[in-house]
């Protein structure tokens, strides 16, 4: 059985598993990992419009992995919309790196599941084989942390080399061309973050959980016995 240190540590490690499972699928779930202003920028060519008229041009959109939604201002008030990105709006997306993206998080879900497993197997008994001990947790939340910065660091790609939201804005604008003045990374995705930071600590936690502290023993009086002691 393990010591109760190392109980302790192997439970908050499971915790911490478990909330990261808890933050990547929330994540996934949202449709708000950016937010941006998009300028109608047809119309406002029409009209020519200059600064102080510019605002009557710009909207806002938002999006996840799944879905979003826009306002449109084209100098007629604002309309709002909401879009998916499966099955028709992906075609006209980076696919493959998009699908590569979900798909990471994916596996990241199923490594902190295994994580938590084997962090509740090390808080309870000392597994026999290594695999199953402190080497093996360390693997799984190695891999698990792993694959949400490949997600994470993919979904940058697809916004800053790929142009996602400029695509997304202009998905089935037949007239009208929007132009992305502003992008904001926006909750969802700093969660994902978080989820990987809870990965790096529990590494931590094993470790600590690893280091053999010192006994303290004390100090046994010495007893000195004599032979009128034995006659007694």
């Amino acid at each position: 059985m393990p010591g109760c240190f190392k109980k302790t540590l192997f439970a908050l490690a499971s915790l911490i598993s478990f909330l990261s499972f808890i933050l990547i699928v929330v994540a996934m779930g949202t449709p708000k990992w950016m937010t941006g202003k998009i300028l109608c920028k047809t119309g406002a060519d029409l009209v020519n419009a200059t600064d102080p008229e510019l605002v009557k041009f710009i909207g806002e959109i938002y999006y996840g992995l799944f879905r979003g939604g826009k306002i449109r201002q084209c100098g007629l008030g604002g309309r709002r919309s909401k879009f998916t990105i499966f099955p028709h709006m992906v075609k006209k997306l980076n696919t493959g790196l998009h699908v590569m993206i979900i798909m990471f998080l994916c596996v990241a879900i199923f490594f902190s599941l295994v994580s938590f497993g084997f962090c509740i197997l090390n808080a309870i008994k000392v597994p026999y084989r290594a695999i199953k001990g402190p080497t093996g947790v360390c693997l799984w939340n190695f891999l698990a942390g792993g694959f949400v910065v490949l997600a994470v660091t993919s979904f940058m790609a697809a916004v800053k080399l790929h142009h996602l939201t400029e695509r997304i804005a202009n998905f089935r604008e037949n007239v009208f061309q929007f132009v992305i003045l502003e992008e904001r990374f926006e909750d969802c995705f700093w969660i994902c973050v978080a989820s990987a930071t809870t990965h790096a600590m529990n590494l931590l936690l094993i470790a600590i959980s690893g280091i053999n502290f010192p006994k303290i023993k004390t100090k046994t009086e010495e007893v000195n016995v004599t032979a009128e002691d034995i006659m007694y």
